[in-house]
Protein backbone atom coordinates (compact mmCIF):
# COMPACT_ATOMS: atom_id res chain seq x y z
CA UNK A 1 0.00 0.00 0.00
CA UNK A 2 3.12 2.48 0.55
CA UNK A 3 4.39 1.93 -2.68
CA UNK A 4 1.09 2.25 -4.58
CA UNK A 5 0.85 5.78 -2.67
CA UNK A 6 4.55 6.99 -3.44
CA UNK A 7 4.39 6.26 -6.61
CA UNK A 8 0.93 7.85 -7.41
CA UNK A 9 2.02 10.68 -5.55
CA UNK A 10 5.29 10.58 -7.80
CA UNK A 11 3.15 11.28 -10.35
CA UNK A 12 0.88 13.97 -9.64
CA UNK A 13 3.64 16.06 -8.58
CA UNK A 14 5.13 15.58 -12.42
CA UNK A 15 1.84 16.36 -14.16
CA UNK A 16 1.94 19.93 -11.53
CA UNK A 17 5.21 20.79 -12.62
CA UNK A 18 4.32 20.09 -16.46
CA UNK A 19 1.00 22.45 -16.09
CA UNK A 20 3.31 25.49 -15.03
CA UNK A 21 5.53 25.41 -17.80
CA UNK A 22 4.26 27.79 -20.24
CA UNK A 23 3.05 26.80 -23.99
CA UNK A 24 5.25 27.24 -27.00
CA UNK A 25 4.16 28.62 -30.54
CA UNK A 26 6.23 25.97 -33.72
CA UNK A 27 6.53 29.55 -35.21
CA UNK A 28 8.67 30.62 -31.99
CA UNK A 29 10.99 27.99 -32.57
CA UNK A 30 13.71 29.99 -34.33
CA UNK A 31 17.74 28.99 -34.80
CA UNK A 32 19.26 31.23 -32.40
CA UNK A 33 22.82 30.11 -32.93
CA UNK A 34 24.06 31.87 -36.46
CA UNK A 35 20.94 33.37 -37.34
CA UNK A 36 20.78 35.27 -40.72
CA UNK A 37 23.82 32.99 -41.67
CA UNK A 38 21.87 30.04 -42.97
CA UNK A 39 19.76 32.49 -44.95
CA UNK A 40 21.23 32.92 -48.79
CA UNK A 41 19.98 34.71 -51.82
CA UNK A 42 19.89 32.03 -54.24
CA UNK A 43 18.85 33.83 -57.37
CA UNK A 44 17.76 36.85 -58.69
CA UNK A 45 15.26 37.31 -61.84
CA UNK A 46 14.77 40.20 -63.84
CA UNK A 47 11.93 40.86 -66.60
CA UNK A 48 13.49 41.75 -68.94
CA UNK A 49 16.71 41.35 -68.20
CA UNK A 50 17.93 44.05 -70.26
CA UNK A 51 15.65 47.27 -69.58
CA UNK A 52 14.88 49.87 -72.10
CA UNK A 53 14.99 53.36 -70.69
CA UNK A 54 12.31 54.17 -67.96
CA UNK A 55 10.93 51.02 -68.46
CA UNK A 56 8.79 48.82 -66.04
CA UNK A 57 9.72 45.67 -65.51
CA UNK A 58 9.91 42.99 -61.98
CA UNK A 59 12.50 41.57 -60.10
CA UNK A 60 12.04 38.59 -58.34
CA UNK A 61 15.04 37.96 -55.11
CA UNK A 62 14.12 34.04 -53.80
CA UNK A 63 15.83 33.52 -50.37
CA UNK A 64 16.54 29.46 -49.12
CA UNK A 65 16.96 28.59 -45.72
CA UNK A 66 19.85 26.16 -45.28
CA UNK A 67 19.48 26.05 -41.21
CA UNK A 68 17.91 23.22 -39.44
CA UNK A 69 15.19 25.56 -38.20
CA UNK A 70 12.84 28.00 -39.18
CA UNK A 71 13.54 31.65 -39.46
CA UNK A 72 10.92 34.66 -39.69
CA UNK A 73 11.88 37.24 -42.49
CA UNK A 74 10.27 40.50 -42.84
CA UNK A 75 10.50 44.04 -44.36
CA UNK A 76 12.17 43.38 -47.89
CA UNK A 77 13.13 45.88 -49.95
CA UNK A 78 15.12 47.67 -52.87
CA UNK A 79 17.00 50.02 -52.06
CA UNK A 80 19.00 52.70 -54.78
CA UNK A 81 20.93 55.91 -54.55
CA UNK A 82 19.14 59.07 -56.51
CA UNK A 83 16.15 57.31 -56.93
CA UNK A 84 17.65 55.56 -59.96
CA UNK A 85 15.08 52.67 -59.36
CA UNK A 86 11.63 52.68 -57.90
CA UNK A 87 8.95 50.34 -56.55
CA UNK A 88 5.90 50.53 -58.61
CA UNK A 89 3.90 49.66 -55.58
CA UNK A 90 5.55 48.93 -52.29
CA UNK A 91 4.37 45.98 -49.89
CA UNK A 92 2.06 47.46 -47.11
CA UNK A 93 1.72 45.05 -45.59
CA UNK A 94 4.93 44.46 -43.61
CA UNK A 95 4.23 40.87 -42.17
CA UNK A 96 6.63 38.46 -40.94
CA UNK A 97 7.01 35.12 -42.98
CA UNK A 98 8.40 31.93 -41.62
CA UNK A 99 11.01 29.77 -44.40
CA UNK A 100 11.21 26.38 -42.82
CA UNK A 101 14.35 24.39 -43.08
CA UNK A 102 15.41 23.51 -46.48
CA UNK A 103 12.77 25.63 -48.04
CA UNK A 104 12.78 28.96 -50.26
CA UNK A 105 10.90 32.22 -49.97
CA UNK A 106 10.42 34.67 -53.22
CA UNK A 107 9.95 38.45 -53.07
CA UNK A 108 8.98 39.83 -56.44
CA UNK A 109 9.10 43.93 -57.31
CA UNK A 110 7.40 45.99 -59.72
CA UNK A 111 10.12 48.30 -60.69
CA UNK A 112 11.05 51.27 -63.01
CA UNK A 113 14.41 51.93 -64.18
CA UNK A 114 14.74 56.11 -64.14
CA UNK A 115 17.50 56.61 -66.16
CA UNK A 116 18.98 56.44 -70.33
CA UNK A 117 21.59 53.35 -71.33
CA UNK A 118 23.86 52.36 -68.77
CA UNK A 119 24.27 50.13 -65.84
CA UNK A 120 22.48 50.96 -62.30
CA UNK A 121 23.12 49.73 -59.08
CA UNK A 122 20.25 48.84 -56.17
CA UNK A 123 20.38 47.07 -52.58
CA UNK A 124 17.92 44.31 -51.56
CA UNK A 125 17.44 43.90 -47.92
CA UNK A 126 15.68 41.87 -45.30
CA UNK A 127 15.22 41.75 -41.36
CA UNK A 128 15.09 38.55 -39.81
CA UNK A 129 13.01 37.88 -36.25
CA UNK A 130 15.76 38.45 -34.68
CA UNK A 131 16.95 41.67 -35.85
CA UNK A 132 19.50 40.59 -38.02
CA UNK A 133 19.51 42.56 -41.63
CA UNK A 134 20.37 40.50 -44.94
CA UNK A 135 21.89 42.46 -47.48
CA UNK A 136 22.40 41.81 -51.53
CA UNK A 137 23.68 43.86 -54.23
CA UNK A 138 21.89 43.86 -57.53
CA UNK A 139 22.66 45.79 -61.51
CA UNK A 140 20.34 46.71 -63.69
CA UNK A 141 21.44 47.51 -67.33
CA UNK A 142 19.55 49.84 -69.33
CA UNK A 143 19.80 49.60 -73.74
CA UNK A 144 18.07 51.77 -75.90
CA UNK A 145 18.86 49.80 -78.62
CA UNK A 146 16.30 47.83 -80.66
CA UNK A 147 15.82 44.49 -82.06
CA UNK A 148 16.79 44.71 -85.89
CA UNK A 149 15.30 43.22 -88.95
CA UNK A 150 16.54 42.88 -92.59
CA UNK A 151 16.00 40.83 -95.79
CA UNK A 152 18.96 38.50 -96.01
CA UNK A 153 18.54 36.15 -98.77
CA UNK A 154 16.56 37.25 -102.38
CA UNK A 155 16.68 36.42 -105.71
CA UNK A 156 19.01 39.02 -107.90
CA UNK A 157 15.43 39.40 -110.12
CA UNK A 158 11.60 38.18 -108.90
CA UNK A 159 10.30 36.84 -112.10
CA UNK A 160 6.12 36.95 -112.53
CA UNK A 161 4.51 33.87 -110.91
CA UNK A 162 7.27 32.43 -110.25
CA UNK A 163 8.57 31.07 -106.76
CA UNK A 164 11.08 32.77 -105.28
CA UNK A 165 12.39 32.08 -101.78
CA UNK A 166 13.23 35.03 -98.95
CA UNK A 167 14.96 35.05 -95.32
CA UNK A 168 13.91 37.71 -93.27
CA UNK A 169 16.93 37.66 -90.43
CA UNK A 170 16.39 38.87 -87.24
CA UNK A 171 18.84 40.45 -85.28
CA UNK A 172 19.08 40.83 -81.07
CA UNK A 173 21.94 42.67 -80.23
CA UNK A 174 20.79 42.89 -76.66
CA UNK A 175 22.23 41.20 -73.63
CA UNK A 176 19.04 39.93 -73.02
CA UNK A 177 16.28 37.60 -74.43
CA UNK A 178 13.93 39.25 -76.95
CA UNK A 179 10.51 37.09 -76.41
CA UNK A 180 7.21 36.42 -78.18
CA UNK A 181 8.58 37.74 -81.69
CA UNK A 182 5.35 37.46 -84.16
CA UNK A 183 5.61 38.31 -88.17
CA UNK A 184 2.72 39.39 -90.41
CA UNK A 185 2.95 40.57 -94.12
CA UNK A 186 0.93 43.25 -96.25
CA UNK A 187 0.87 42.41 -99.94
CA UNK A 188 -1.93 42.72 -102.79
CA UNK A 189 0.15 41.79 -105.79
CA UNK A 190 1.49 38.54 -104.49
CA UNK A 191 1.08 35.24 -102.48
CA UNK A 192 3.31 34.20 -99.68
CA UNK A 193 4.03 31.86 -97.64
CA UNK A 194 4.02 31.77 -94.50
CA UNK A 195 1.15 34.82 -94.08
CA UNK A 196 2.13 34.76 -90.49
CA UNK A 197 4.39 33.20 -88.25
CA UNK A 198 6.12 33.13 -84.80
CA UNK A 199 9.16 32.84 -82.91
CA UNK A 200 9.44 32.11 -79.18
CA UNK A 201 12.56 34.05 -78.04
CA UNK A 202 15.58 35.16 -79.48
CA UNK A 203 18.55 35.03 -77.23
CA UNK A 204 21.05 37.58 -76.31
CA UNK A 205 23.28 38.33 -79.14
CA UNK A 206 22.36 36.02 -81.85
CA UNK A 207 20.14 36.16 -85.35
CA UNK A 208 17.69 33.75 -86.47
CA UNK A 209 16.46 33.51 -90.16
CA UNK A 210 12.77 33.22 -90.87
CA UNK A 211 11.96 32.00 -94.53
CA UNK A 212 9.32 32.95 -96.78
CA UNK A 213 7.94 31.76 -100.19
CA UNK A 214 6.84 34.72 -102.64
CA UNK A 215 4.95 34.38 -105.73
CA UNK A 216 4.96 37.82 -107.24
CA UNK A 217 2.34 38.69 -109.83
CA UNK A 218 3.25 42.08 -110.28
CA UNK A 219 5.60 44.73 -109.23
CA UNK A 220 5.11 45.84 -105.57
CA UNK A 221 6.17 46.05 -102.14
CA UNK A 222 5.95 43.66 -99.44
CA UNK A 223 5.60 44.57 -95.48
CA UNK A 224 7.06 42.57 -93.05
CA UNK A 225 5.64 43.75 -89.69
CA UNK A 226 7.51 42.41 -86.48
CA UNK A 227 6.00 42.74 -83.09
CA UNK A 228 8.12 41.74 -80.27
CA UNK A 229 8.05 41.80 -76.24
CA UNK A 230 10.93 43.10 -73.39
CA UNK A 231 9.63 42.36 -70.81
CA UNK A 232 5.48 42.77 -70.38
CA UNK A 233 5.90 46.17 -72.91
CA UNK A 234 5.34 45.17 -76.87
CA UNK A 235 7.57 46.82 -79.46
CA UNK A 236 7.26 47.03 -83.83
CA UNK A 237 9.58 47.56 -86.27
CA UNK A 238 8.92 46.61 -90.07
CA UNK A 239 10.60 46.06 -93.25
CA UNK A 240 9.90 46.87 -96.51
CA UNK A 241 11.00 44.58 -99.86
CA UNK A 242 10.42 46.24 -102.94
CA UNK A 243 9.49 43.59 -105.85
CA UNK A 244 10.77 44.70 -108.98
CA UNK A 245 10.01 41.30 -111.57
CA UNK A 246 12.03 41.16 -114.00
CA UNK A 247 14.62 38.55 -115.99
CA UNK A 248 17.60 37.34 -113.99
CA UNK A 249 20.73 37.41 -116.18
CA UNK A 250 21.05 33.69 -116.30
CA UNK A 251 17.88 33.17 -116.83
CA UNK A 252 16.15 31.32 -120.24
CA UNK A 253 14.51 34.07 -122.30
CA UNK A 254 12.19 32.45 -124.50
CA UNK A 255 11.72 34.35 -127.91
CA UNK A 256 8.48 33.60 -130.29
CA UNK A 257 8.75 34.53 -134.21
CA UNK A 258 6.88 32.73 -137.63
CA UNK A 259 3.72 32.61 -136.16
CA UNK A 260 1.06 31.43 -138.75
CA UNK A 261 -2.45 31.13 -138.03
CA UNK A 262 -5.11 29.00 -140.40
CA UNK A 263 -8.55 28.21 -139.56
CA UNK A 264 -9.93 24.76 -139.31
CA UNK A 265 -13.88 24.86 -139.26
CA UNK A 266 -14.70 26.45 -135.48
CA UNK A 267 -11.58 26.39 -134.24
CA UNK A 268 -7.65 27.81 -135.20
CA UNK A 269 -4.52 26.33 -135.59
CA UNK A 270 -1.78 28.50 -134.39
CA UNK A 271 1.98 27.39 -135.36
CA UNK A 272 5.40 29.16 -134.90
CA UNK A 273 8.56 28.32 -133.51
CA UNK A 274 9.74 29.14 -129.81
CA UNK A 275 14.26 29.75 -129.43
CA UNK A 276 15.30 30.26 -125.87
CA UNK A 277 17.66 32.97 -126.12
CA UNK A 278 18.98 33.56 -122.50
CA UNK A 279 21.66 31.49 -120.81
CA UNK A 280 20.20 28.78 -118.66
CA UNK A 281 18.41 25.97 -120.04
CA UNK A 282 14.67 25.76 -120.06
CA UNK A 283 13.25 22.41 -118.96
CA UNK A 284 9.51 21.45 -119.24
CA UNK A 285 8.70 23.92 -121.93
CA UNK A 286 4.35 23.86 -122.59
CA UNK A 287 2.95 26.32 -125.23
CA UNK A 288 -0.64 26.84 -124.77
CA UNK A 289 -3.31 29.78 -125.00
CA UNK A 290 -4.97 31.67 -122.46
CA UNK A 291 -8.26 33.30 -122.03
CA UNK A 292 -10.62 34.66 -123.56
CA UNK A 293 -8.83 31.56 -126.12
CA UNK A 294 -9.96 28.25 -125.22
CA UNK A 295 -7.08 24.92 -126.45
CA UNK A 296 -9.12 22.53 -127.98
CA UNK A 297 -8.90 19.93 -130.37
CA UNK A 298 -5.26 18.21 -131.32
CA UNK A 299 -3.00 20.39 -129.12
CA UNK A 300 -4.87 22.28 -126.84
CA UNK A 301 -1.16 22.15 -125.12
CA UNK A 302 2.08 21.57 -126.70
CA UNK A 303 4.96 20.01 -125.17
CA UNK A 304 8.20 21.71 -126.66
CA UNK A 305 10.16 19.72 -124.02
CA UNK A 306 13.81 20.83 -123.09
CA UNK A 307 15.25 23.90 -124.90
CA UNK A 308 19.10 24.61 -124.17
CA UNK A 309 20.63 27.76 -125.09
CA UNK A 310 20.45 29.30 -128.35
CA UNK A 311 18.25 26.09 -129.07
CA UNK A 312 14.67 26.52 -130.50
CA UNK A 313 11.57 24.14 -131.78
CA UNK A 314 8.46 24.02 -133.61
CA UNK A 315 4.89 23.92 -131.66
CA UNK A 316 1.85 24.14 -132.99
CA UNK A 317 -1.82 24.88 -131.02
CA UNK A 318 -5.39 24.45 -131.71
CA UNK A 319 -7.86 26.45 -130.25
CA UNK A 320 -11.87 28.61 -130.14
CA UNK A 321 -11.38 32.21 -129.84
CA UNK A 322 -14.60 34.56 -130.01
CA UNK A 323 -12.08 37.40 -130.52
CA UNK A 324 -8.74 37.12 -131.96
CA UNK A 325 -7.60 40.54 -131.85
CA UNK A 326 -6.71 38.99 -128.04
CA UNK A 327 -4.84 35.86 -128.04
CA UNK A 328 -2.88 34.93 -124.81
CA UNK A 329 -0.07 32.99 -125.65
CA UNK A 330 1.22 30.94 -122.79
CA UNK A 331 5.04 29.84 -122.21
CA UNK A 332 5.82 28.28 -119.30
CA UNK A 333 8.88 26.21 -118.23
CA UNK A 334 11.10 25.06 -115.32
CA UNK A 335 14.49 25.90 -114.32
CA UNK A 336 17.43 23.50 -113.19
CA UNK A 337 15.93 24.09 -109.49
CA UNK A 338 12.47 22.88 -110.61
CA UNK A 339 11.51 27.03 -110.13
CA UNK A 340 8.40 28.01 -112.32
CA UNK A 341 8.63 30.27 -114.71
CA UNK A 342 6.30 31.54 -117.35
CA UNK A 343 5.59 34.00 -120.20
CA UNK A 344 2.74 35.41 -121.48
CA UNK A 345 2.88 37.10 -125.35
CA UNK A 346 -0.92 38.37 -126.57
CA UNK A 347 -1.21 38.64 -130.04
CA UNK A 348 -3.54 40.54 -132.25
CA UNK A 349 -4.42 37.95 -134.91
CA UNK A 350 -7.62 39.47 -136.11
CA UNK A 351 -5.90 40.19 -139.62
CA UNK A 352 -3.95 36.98 -139.73
CA UNK A 353 -6.26 35.17 -141.92
CA UNK A 354 -6.10 35.49 -145.73
CA UNK A 355 -3.60 35.95 -148.24
CA UNK A 356 -1.66 38.77 -147.40
CA UNK A 357 -1.80 39.44 -143.43
CA UNK A 358 -0.55 43.00 -141.45
CA UNK A 359 1.52 42.09 -138.48
CA UNK A 360 0.30 40.97 -135.38
CA UNK A 361 0.42 43.51 -132.31
CA UNK A 362 1.74 41.63 -129.82
CA UNK A 363 1.97 42.28 -125.97
CA UNK A 364 4.32 40.62 -123.22
CA UNK A 365 3.83 40.89 -119.10
CA UNK A 366 1.72 44.05 -119.89
CA UNK A 367 3.92 45.98 -122.38
CA UNK A 368 3.57 45.84 -126.23
CA UNK A 369 5.82 45.29 -128.74
CA UNK A 370 5.66 44.47 -132.65
CA UNK A 371 6.36 41.09 -133.99
CA UNK A 372 9.47 40.48 -135.24
CA UNK A 373 11.78 37.34 -136.84
CA UNK A 374 10.10 34.66 -139.80
CA UNK A 375 6.55 35.16 -139.99
CA UNK A 376 5.55 39.07 -138.76
CA UNK A 377 6.77 42.18 -141.15
CA UNK A 378 9.06 43.06 -137.89
CA UNK A 379 11.56 40.81 -140.12
CA UNK A 380 12.16 38.47 -142.84
CA UNK A 381 9.90 37.00 -144.19
CA UNK A 382 6.83 39.55 -144.07
CA UNK A 383 3.37 38.08 -144.17
CA UNK A 384 2.67 35.70 -141.53
CA UNK A 385 0.13 33.75 -143.68
CA UNK A 386 3.52 32.24 -145.16
CA UNK A 387 4.93 30.93 -142.10
CA UNK A 388 4.05 27.52 -141.51
CA UNK A 389 0.64 26.09 -141.53
CA UNK A 390 -0.56 29.12 -143.06
CA UNK A 391 -1.84 29.64 -146.74
CA UNK A 392 0.59 31.44 -149.44
CA UNK A 393 -1.13 33.64 -152.36
CA UNK A 394 -0.10 33.54 -155.87
CA UNK A 395 1.88 37.27 -155.23
CA UNK A 396 3.50 35.95 -152.72
CA UNK A 397 4.69 32.84 -154.78
CA UNK A 398 5.46 35.16 -157.79
CA UNK A 399 6.92 37.42 -155.43
CA UNK A 400 9.40 34.08 -154.40
CA UNK A 401 9.83 33.05 -157.61
CA UNK A 402 10.97 36.38 -159.12
CA UNK A 403 13.03 37.29 -156.19
CA UNK A 404 15.38 34.00 -156.36
CA UNK A 405 18.44 33.70 -157.04
CA UNK A 406 18.34 36.86 -158.17
CA UNK A 407 15.56 36.66 -160.17
CA UNK A 408 15.38 37.82 -163.73
CA UNK A 409 18.50 39.91 -163.89
CA UNK A 410 20.74 37.63 -163.21
CA UNK A 411 19.84 35.57 -166.69
CA UNK A 412 21.27 39.16 -168.80
CA UNK A 413 24.67 37.61 -169.41
CA UNK A 414 23.71 34.75 -171.10
CA UNK A 415 20.48 36.50 -173.07
CA UNK A 416 23.95 38.94 -174.09
CA UNK A 417 26.62 35.94 -175.44
CA UNK A 418 22.99 34.64 -177.63
CA UNK A 419 22.66 37.98 -178.95
CA UNK A 420 26.35 38.35 -180.15
CA UNK A 421 26.36 34.53 -181.73
CA UNK A 422 23.40 35.30 -183.79
CA UNK A 423 24.61 38.33 -184.78
CA UNK A 424 28.12 37.01 -185.53
CA UNK A 425 26.43 33.91 -187.62
CA UNK A 426 24.44 36.35 -189.86
CA UNK A 427 27.60 38.63 -190.75
CA UNK A 428 29.71 35.80 -191.15
CA UNK A 429 26.39 34.07 -193.83
CA UNK A 430 25.84 37.58 -195.26
CA UNK A 431 29.50 38.39 -195.68
CA UNK A 432 29.70 39.22 -199.70
CA UNK A 433 26.72 40.59 -199.67
CA UNK A 434 27.92 43.24 -197.02
CA UNK A 435 31.41 43.62 -198.72
CA UNK A 436 29.36 43.88 -201.92
CA UNK A 437 27.83 46.88 -200.07
CA UNK A 438 30.35 48.32 -198.67
CA UNK A 439 32.37 48.30 -202.07
CA UNK A 440 29.67 50.22 -203.67
CA UNK A 441 29.60 52.92 -201.26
Amino acid sequence: MKITYLLTSCILLVLLALAVVPAVNAADIVEKVGGVSYLYVTSVTMDPEVFYPYEQGSVTVTLTNNGNSSIGVTNPNLLSASNDISIVKEDEWHTMSYIASGNTISYTFLVTVNGMDGKYFALFTAETKDAENLHYPMTFEVDSEDMHAAISKKPETFTVDSEAAVNLSLINPRDGVIKSIYITTEDNGSDITPTQTFVSELPANSVTEVPFTIIPHKATNITFNISYQNGDVRRETTVVLPIVPGNGKNAAVPTINNLALTSQGMSYDLTGDITNTGISDANGVVATVGLPAKGTGTYPEYAVGSLASDDSSSFEITFTSTDLRSVPLLITWKDAEGTDYSFTKTLDLSSSMGGNSSASRTTTSGSSSSMSGPGGTGGPGGDMSGGPGGSSSSSSVLSSITSAKGGFSSFYPVIAMFVLIIVGVVAYVKRKWIMSKLKKQ
